[in-house]
C-alpha cells in the first residue's frame, strides 16, 4: 500500500502537538488530519477510512482511554497509539488492555514514533493478509458430505444456513445413521467459528467416570493412572464448537455438571481447583425421545430446555427416497477412488433394489452396502447380486426381464420426482427426449 493511501488521524488538545505531528507525517507522504478533542475525532472516524490514530490520554471531556474504547467498539481496523506525558505503568497497561497497539511519552521522539507507526501499519497489513488467506481457505474447504436434493433435505439445509451464523444451541434429532454429525460439521463450517476446531464427544460410548474426564479433563493424580494433566474436550473446543453426540445417554450427575458448564462456560478439571474458561458453541444430537426421558426422570428438565433451543429433524432415508440414487453414486465414486476400481455405475436391477430397500440403518447402511458391493464386483457395473440386501418379494413375483426392470425403475423415478421429466431424466442420467420415448414405449401415465 502506498503511503498516500494510508490515513493517520492525530487527536490532541494541544495545537502545537497536532501541527507538529501532522507536519511530520505529511512530509513522509501520509494522508493526515487532526482533531482537538474526542468528539471531533469520532466524527472524522465515521467520515472516512483511517489506518491509524495517535491519541492523547489527557484531554478535556472524553479522555484518550474512553476514546480508545469507543474506537474499538466502532472498528477493529484502526490501530491506536496513545500519547501521554504521564508514563505510569498503570496508564500504559490500561491503554494496552483496551486495545492500543502501543504508547509513547511526551516529549515525542520523531524517529521513535516513526518506527512505532511503521510497526503498527505492518502488523495491520499482516492481519489483513491473514483474513484474506482464511477467506481463501474457507472457499477451498469442504462444506461436508451432505448429499440430497429432496424437499426434505432442502428444508434441512435451509435451517442449517439460517442458524449457522448465530451462536444458538442446536439439537439435531433423527434415527441412527441419518448423518447427524455431518450436519453438525456443516453448521460449524458455515459459522464464524469455522477457523477453530469442532470437537466431538460420543456421550453414549463411555462410562460416567470416563465421560467426566473426557469432557472436563483431569489433573495429575486425580485418579489411578492419571500420571499427567490432560485437557478435556470442553477446553479443547475453546473458540469453536462442542458436538455432543447421543446426549440422551449421559448420566444424571454429568448432566448437572454439563448444564453448569454450558451456562457459565467455566469448569474445573477432575481433581483440580483451578477455574478454566472456554468459549464454545454447543451442538447436540440424539436418536432418543428426550421428552419421554424427561417424564421418566432419566433426563434433567432444565438441561432439556437448555439444549433444545433450535431443533433440526433429519428424515430417515426411507423418507427421502429421491436421494438414494444420488447418494449411491456418491459412495460409488468415493470407494472407486479408494480401491482404484473402474466401476461406472449400477445395473437397473441394482438401482431398483436400492430404491425399494427400507434402509433401517439409513445413510450409514447404504454406504456400507456400496462399499461391500465395490469389494466383490469384478466388472464395471454393480449388480443387485453384489448388494447385501433382502430383495423385496415384488421383484421375484413380477417379470424379471431387463425391460420389466427398466419399466418399473422409470415409473418409480417419475413418481418420486412428481412426474417432473427434467428432474427424472437427470436422476436416470438420460436426456429428456430419451425419457419421453421410454414413457411412450411403456405406456406410463401419471396417476390421477
Amino acid at each position: 500500500m502506498n503511503k498516500s493511501d494510508i490515513g493517520i488521524l492525530v487527536v490532541d488538545d494541544e495545537l502545537i502537538v497536532r501541527e507538529s505531528l501532522s507536519k511530520w507525517f505529511r512530509e513522509d507522504g501520509y494522508r493526515v488530519e487532526s482533531a482537538e478533542n474526542a468528539a471531533t475525532a469520532l466524527k472524522k472516524l465515521q467520515a472516512g477510512p483511517w489506518n491509524l490514530m495517535l491519541v492523547d490520554i489527557k484531554m478535556p471531556g472524553m479522555d484518550g482511554i474512553e476514546l480508545l474504547q469507543r474506537v474499538k467498539e466502532m472498528t477493529k481496523d484502526v490501530a491506536v497509539i496513545v500519547i501521554t506525558a504521564f508514563a505510569t505503568v498503570d496508564t500504559a497497561v490500561k491503554a494496552l488492555k483496551e486495545g492500543a497497539f502501543d504508547y509513547i511519552t511526551k516529549p515525542i521522539d520523531p524517529d521513535y514514533l516513526d518506527h512505532m507507526v511503521e510497526k503498527a501499519l505492518h502488523q495491520q497489513e499482516l492481519v489483513r493478509e491473514n483474513l484474506k488467506l482464511k477467506d481463501a481457505v474457507s472457499e477451498l474447504a469442504p462444506r461436508g458430505d451432505i448429499i440430497g436434493e429432496s424437499p426434505e433435505m432442502q428444508r434441512v439445509m435451509e435451517l442449517v444456513h439460517s442458524v449457522a451464523p448465530t451462536d444458538t444451541t442446536i439439537m439435531i434429532r433423527g434415527e441412527s445413521g441419518t448423518g447427524k454429525e455431518l450436519v453438525a460439521r456443516a453448521i460449524h463450517a458455515a459459522s464464524p467459528r469455522k477457523f477453530f476446531p469442532i470437537v466431538t464427544v460420543n456421550c453414549g460410548a463411555m462410562t460416567e467416570t470416563l465421560l467426566e474426564s473426557e469432557l472436563f479433563g483431569h489433573e495429575r493424580g486425580a485418579f489411578t493412572g492419571a500420571q499427567y494433566r490432560r485437557k478435556g474436550k470442553v477446553e479443547l473446543a475453546d473458540g469453536g464448537t462442542l458436538f455432543l453426540d447421543e446426549i440422551g445417554n449421559i448420566d444424571m450427575k454429568t448432566q448437572m455438571d454439563l448444564l453448569r458448564v454450558i451456562e457459565t462456560k467455566q469448569f474445573t478439571r477432575v481433581g483440580g481447583t483451578e477455574i478454566v474458561k472456554s468459549d464454545f458453541r454447543v451442538i447436540c444430537a440424539t436418536n432418543k425421545d428426550l421428552e419421554r426421558a424427561v417424564k421418566e426422570g432419566s433426563f434433567r428438565e432444565d438441561l432439556y430446555y437448555r439444549v433444545n433451543v433450535f431443533i433440526i429433524e433429519l428424515p430417515p432415508l426411507r423418507g427421502r427416497r429421491g436421494d438414494i440414487a444420488k447418494l449411491a453414486h456418491y459412495f460409488l465414486e468415493k470407494y472407486a477412488r479408494q480401491m482404484n476400481k473402474q466401476v461406472k455405475g449400477f445395473t437397473p436391477e441394482a438401482m431398483l433394489a436400492l430404491r425399494q430397500h427400507d434402509w433401517p440403518g439409513n445413510v450409514r447402511e447404504l454406504e456400507n452396502a456400496i462399499e461391500r458391493a465395490m469389494v466383490v464386483t469384478q466388472g464395471d457395473m454393480i449388480d443387485k447380486d453384489h448388494l447385501p440386501l433382502q430383495i423385496p418379494l415384488a421383484l421375484v413375483k413380477e417379470g424379471k426381464t431387463l425391460e420389466d426392470v427398466e419399466h418399473r425403475h422409470i415409473e418409480q423415478v417419475l413418481r418420486e420426482n412428481s412426474w417432473n421429466v427434467s428432474r427424472s431424466a437427470a436422476v436416470l442420467d438420460i436426456d429428456r427426449v430419451t425419457l419421453y420415448h421410454k414413457i411412450e414405449k411403456y405406456g406410463l401415465k401419471r396417476e390421477q
